[in-house]
């Protein structure tokens, strides 16, 4: 509690310092704090989430509704008393017209008009207890479904989202989601309603007089059939396509924002104007086909049922000449056609509805279906406390079939040993790494931890112990202490802080309004590349792993601030293994053992003086370094970074 309302206190003083804004507004900050201040202090949720256990069923309309089957039926019994309640009208008015007015009985029409009025107040107070009813059964749905679609996007692995784009991922948990919510909402009770209104006034109807009852059935409903089946069809194509197109306008958007600086810097906005709207464009095509199956079968059927209605007057009325029909019976017929027609035109557009949550249902229930390449075995045991030594044993991957990026790789790291691997871009050091987190497993081979194969352990266990550092590190909106805090949130601000100082950044936290409470935009746009860098060091640090994985974690440092982390690395990697990939040698040359990795194995392997003695691949990446380091201190008149 205390953590929120000092990112409120750190809202107005970030505002204050001229800083970007962020966090509570001020004019309300007074209000949010005594809101906070009256809420009782809760434990947090436990959220049940497993790699391994989980719900593989296919994602059916059936399956979301069965669980809530005793809700559904209190749903039906509300429709059919609405239904019944709806169409009292008609009899009662042929009632009033046979028995009240022909027969001049003016009790009759008090009664039937009372009737009628009690009729209307029945079926508007039930609708509105439907109404409720079937939102709250509609929302328990939904926030289920959400769940499940986003345990699921957490369960899924790397390999996933550098393959799947984030914007088609974003229209899954959006626009999907929002059809569906329709669907449920009222899409189902509609259908029900007014499925249930046409039984029953076709059983009215056959019961009022089976000769216009026939002709209502032989001829006007084949028609309006005939015309509903190619709807059918014709609906199914095109809001699939609908789905698709909505999906590339949230994917583009989605590239474009993440981007809006490189897209500025390169002067692109006019080219992604006219690429968004060619992409817009085709959403906008998609709808309008769709909006003239639509305008072209409500028209039709709206004729047929017209038609319909002067071809049972016509006939009805000359019954009604003949003696053998009342002005009353003619007059409910008629209402009743009108009944039945109306709920035949609403189902069609309740498809409409269907169709666009169907589609939905089938995208949402193939990405649950996708199954996560690195799998957790559902016998996988807790891995005991790590003491860092690691094993390559006849190790290849390939990311794309037929195209290896590392071959029968065989290496051990020993614990406690800090490990850096150099080497040409693409060469495979990052996924050396990535194999150690089992963010992606071996094609080939095994990886071994303390001498457990990693895809016989939980992965909750592997990486609690594991800290990792990438090259673009990734801030959450948030404050900073949330950032520095995110592997151990009930770490206290005395160890957040003594995080900061570990890798030198408390003159920064001194620096900011709040300190650590400061407001951390997303992703950190408000702080330097460093500073980021800086911060994700800190929380690695913070979470205190026995085995820490840093991928070019100092790349985006300045040389002041890479004397930093290099002196807080000393401290850090004590009794830690550590596997450091790193194209600046200096950081590497720290290392107990380098390996050069290239074409995809390890060329060399060893200390940096035995590499250097070696005369190979390292020596010459050493010899280029040196060349750039003299380079450096010629041009500014310093010292080049000693060597260890």
């Amino acid at each position: 509690m205390g953590m929120m309302m000092g990112g409120g206190g750190a809202a107005r003083s970030s505002q204050g310092a001229g800083l970007p804004f962020a966090g509570i507004p001020p004019e309300l900050q007074d209000r949010v704090d005594g809101l906070l201040a009256s809420e009782e202090d809760r434990d947090p949720p436990h959220v049940p989430f497993s790699h391994s256990h989980y719900d593989r069923r296919r994602l059916t309309l059936r399956g979301l509704l069965k669980p809530n089957w005793l809700a559904l039926v209190g749903a039906f019994v509300l429709v059919v008393i609405e239904t019944i309640a709806m169409l009292a009208g008609p009899t009662l008015t042929r009632i009033g017209i046979d028995d009240g007015i022909d027969e001049g009985d003016f009790g009759v029409i008090v009664t039937v008009s009372a009737l009628f009025l009690l009729s209307i107040v029945v079926h508007v107070n039930v609708s509105r207890a439907r109404v409720a009813w079937a939102g709250r059964v509609g929302e328990r749905l939904m926030y289920a479904l959400r769940v499940r679609v986003f345990s699921h996007l957490q369960r899924l692995d790397v390999s996933f989202y550098t393959e799947e784009k984030a914007g088609r991922l974003m229209s899954r948990m959006t626009s999907d989601i929002e059809s569906l919510t329709q669907l449920f909402h009222e899409g189902l009770i509609q259908m029900l309603v007014q499925g249930l209104t046409l039984v029953i006034v076709m059983i009215v109807l056959f019961d009022m007089n089976v000769q216009l009852a026939a002709v209502t059935l032989f001829v006007i409903l084949p028609v309006m059939v005939a015309m509903t089946l190619w709807f059918r069809t014709a609906s199914d194509r095109g809001y699939e396509i609908v789905r698709d197109r909505i999906a590339d306008v949230l994917a583009h958007l989605q590239e474009s924002l993440s981007g809006v600086r490189i897209v500025a810097a390169h002067n692109r906005q006019r080219h992604n104007i006219a690429e968004h709207r060619n992409t817009a464009g085709a959403y906008r095509d998609a709808n309008n086909h769709t909006a003239r199956i639509g305008a072209l079968y409500g028209s039709g059927t709206e004729f047929v049922a017209i038609m319909g209605q002067a071809t049972i007057l016509l006939v009805g009325g000359n019954m009604v000449l003949d003696g053998n029909l009342t002005i009353g019976e003619l007059t409910a017929f008629v209402l009743y056609l009108s009944t039945f027609f109306a709920p035949i035109q609403q189902l069609v557009n309740l498809y409409n509805t269907y169709q666009k949550g169907q589609a939905a249902m089938h995208k949402l229930a193939d990405l649950l279906e996708t199954e996560p390449r690195t799998v957790e075995d559902p016998d996988a045991v807790d891995l005991p406390p790590i003491q860092g030594r690691i094993q390559f044993d006849d190790v290849s991957f390939s990311y794309v079939e037929g195209q290896p990026v590392l071959e029968g790789v065989d290496l051990t790291i020993a614990e406690g040993e800090v490990f850096a691997l150099v080497g040409p871009t693409g060469a495979g050091k990052s996924t050396l790494a990535a194999l150690v987190t089992r963010f992606y497993d071996p094609t080939n081979g095994t990886v071994s931890m303390d001498g457990h194969d990693l895809r016989s352990v939980t992965l909750a266990s592997l990486r609690s112990q594991l800290g990792i550092v990438p090259q673009e590190p990734f801030l959450f909106a948030g404050s900073i202490r949330d950032n520095i805090a995110f592997a151990r949130p009930d770490a206290s601000d005395r160890e957040v802080l003594d995080a900061c100082r570990a890798v030198g950044i408390d003159d920064l936290i001194d620096r900011l309004p709040d300190g650590i409470h400061t407001p951390c935009h997303e992703r950190g746009v408000s702080l330097s590349s460093g500073e980021r860098q800086l911060l994700a060091l800190a929380r690695a640090f913070l979470a205190r792993p026995r085995v820490l994985v840093l991928d070019e974690a100092t790349s985006n440092l300045d040389l002041r601030s890479e004397a930093k982390i290099e002196r807080a690395l000393d401290t850090l990697l004590e009794g830690r293994t550590a596997i450091i990939i790193a194209h600046r040698l200096a950081t590497a040359m720290r290392a107990d053992r380098i390996a050069v990795v290239r074409d995809g194995g390890i060329a060399e392997l060893g200390s940096h003086d035995e590499l250097v003695a070696l005369g190979g691949h390292y020596a010459e990446m050493y010899a280029t370094w040196e060349r750039h380091a003299s380079g450096d201190e010629a041009h500014t008149g310093g010292s080049a970074p000693p060597a260890p």
